[in-house]
């Protein structure tokens, strides 16, 4: 539950922030994220056994935390 608290509102950021500048990019930013859930999701997946599961989190989230603070120096699509 703790890590849709940032997901959610990161992915209604992404989704504004894409709408404004051109109604493309919505659908270009939530079909990257769509692959990244059906594609790269089941080949990770498959690996992360193999590190401990509290830093693996950790460090994603951090991953995810960096993008989003990114994303208000976004100028173009």
């Amino acid at each position: 539950m703790l890590p849709l608290l940032g997901t959610g509102p990161a992915t209604v950021a992404l989704e504004l922030l894409a709408l404004e500048p051109a109604g493309a990019a919505l659908g270009m930013a939530l079909a990257i994220k769509m692959v990244a859930y059906a594609g790269i999701a089941p080949v990770v997946g498959a690996f992360v056994h193999l590190v401990p599961r509290r830093s693996l989190l950790v460090a994603l989230d951090g991953v995810c935390a960096a993008v989003v603070l990114c994303l208000p120096f976004v100028m173009e699509v």
